[in-house]
């Protein structure tokens, strides 16, 4: 649903402040007298209108009366005068509180809602929450603020922390083949910074046209067109971007997914990873790699990063946010020089992007091996719920369904010819599974033939074997719609 011309709105907890919390605004006409009657009609509108919350703490009165200017008694009258009348409450040892909400308005009839209870949710790209290395953080984040140097808690540079840059640089270059080093590392804060401000150095060149993989990951043409420049699609198939189509698109610029493509699965082959290159030399051109899930590799070898293959030709962009949390928003750019400091400056100028400390401790959990003793946890456990996931579609849809399932933490579920992705999506909801069609990663329309986009990474096994058996259900109960 979008909310984007309406209010933000919260759960309406009331926040816990503690003894030292803030103090009030409370506006007095001090020529107007009667002060303490001023301070309760004050409070009861702030609790009539929200502003005050059931639960929350008042200031004290001793520092309620400093801020105010008037006596401490002053206060003391029109607290006890509110609770009184029920809208504080005293207590020892827990101070004052508020002690009513205001008075809801009669609740209208509820909207009619055919979903049941959540059984699955197979969102694409979201890792498996409660695995989040919570413990190997704060421990990282206490190793960053003891070796941090006062001058390291300022801006800095705005490429980011030299520490993370060389560590993060040297961590591709081991494990991914790649070919940077500190200087050509940008740190953001997370992979759409990144992009966002490579697109905007592409625009900077002269870069006005990029292509996109189609079906390729979702909203990354809106990003394109923010950053002002035109995006045109090229088609991929089970060899991962067509070169050829990209060649007669006019772009001088691609963004692809080559060890995983994004939503289908393919590996980007040898052959066309060097026909992407001669294609990025011929034009002048730049390939933007998205990285976003190469850590994870269960029936075949690791993949190279293709800016390994060609350094001064891509900029490959990364993240921690499928393989520790979203919530920890680091990412980095590997860049050509000339690229680098373009994008370098232009997250100066759009944000300071992750904090320092985060920076650190990300740099010292990854130098202390925890990053990949997580990587190898998280490896086993997706192994296992692709291996349920895969049989479970066999057992309830038959063989030959499932595409992309030798890497990642989603993979592509083959639709009976002629079924409406619409009609499953919207049928798994009223069953309580939340998915995806394959349709919502295309640029081009509903795909034929039809698929959806199963992200297994935060749905443990018991919801997978819940979901695939209300996904049957589902395209069941749609094909026997689409044939009345």
């Amino acid at each position: 649903m979008d909310t984007s011309d309406g209010p933000l709105h919260t759960d309406g907890m009331s926040v816990q402040w503690g003894r030292d919390g803030p103090g009030l605004l409370v506006a007095l006409d001090r020529e107007a007298g009667r002060l303490s009657a001023q301070i309760q009609a004050r409070v009861r509108d702030a609790v009539r209108d929200g502003t005050l919350r059931v639960d929350e703490r008042m200031p004290s009165t001793r520092h309620l009366a400093t801020e105010l200017g008037v006596s401490r008694g002053t206060v003391v009258e029109a607290y006890d005068q509110l609770v009184a009348e029920g809208y504080l409450r005293a207590t020892v040892g827990s101070g004052t509180r508020v002690a009513t909400a205001p008075e809801a308005p009669a609740p209208s009839a509820p909207a009619p809602d055919d979903a049941g209870p959540l059984v699955a949710d197979f969102d694409y790209g979201v890792p498996d929450l409660r695995s989040a290395p919570l413990s190997d953080w704060r421990w990282a984040m206490l190793e960053a603020v003891r070796r941090l140097r006062t001058p390291q808690l300022g801006d800095g540079d705005p490429a980011g922390a030299p520490h993370l840059r060389d560590v993060i640089s040297a961590y591709h270059r081991r494990v991914r083949a790649g070919a940077a080093n500190g200087d050509s590392t940008v740190i953001v804060a997370g992979f759409r910074e990144g992009l966002a401000c490579a697109l905007a150095a592409l625009a900077h060149r002269g870069i006005d046209r990029i292509a996109l993989e189609d079906p390729g990951p979702h909203e990354h043409d809106l990003l394109v067109r923010r950053a002002g420049l035109e995006a045109v699609s090229v088609p991929v198939d089970d060899a991962g971007v067509d070169v050829a189509a990209l060649a007669r698109s006019g772009a001088r610029a691609v963004l692809v997914t080559p060890a995983h493509q994004c939503p289908t699965g393919a590996v980007l082959a040898p052959g066309r990873r060097r026909a992407l290159v001669a294609w990025a030399e011929r034009v002048d051109g730049v390939v933007l790699e998205d990285d976003y899930d190469a850590e994870f590799r269960y029936d075949r070898t690791p993949v190279g990063s293709l800016q390994g293959l060609a350094p001064q030709r891509v900029v490959a962009l990364g993240s921690v946010s499928k393989t520790l949390v979203p919530a920890i928003r680091i990412g980095w750019v590997f860049a050509p020089p000339r690229w680098a400091r373009d994008i370098a400056e232009e997250k100066r100028l759009r944000s300071r992007g992750a904090p320092a400390l985060d920076q650190e401790a990300l740099a010292r959990l990854i130098e202390a091996g925890r990053y990949d003793r997580h990587l190898r946890r998280m490896r086993d456990l997706y192994r296992r719920r692709r291996d349920v996931l895969v049989a479970e579609v066999a057992r309830h849809l038959g063989p030959g369904r499932v595409q992309g399932a030798a890497a990642g933490c989603h993979l592509l579920l083959r639709l009976p010819e002629g079924t409406s992705e619409r009609r499953v999506v919207a049928a798994a909801s009223v069953l309580g599974v939340r998915v995806h069609g394959l349709g919502r990663y295309r640029t081009t329309g509903e795909p034929d033939p039809p698929a959806l986009v199963i992200g297994f990474g935060n749905v443990d096994e018991e919801g997978i074997r819940d979901g695939v058996q209300a996904i049957a259900d589902a395209i069941a109960s749609a094909t026997a719609t689409g044939d009345e």
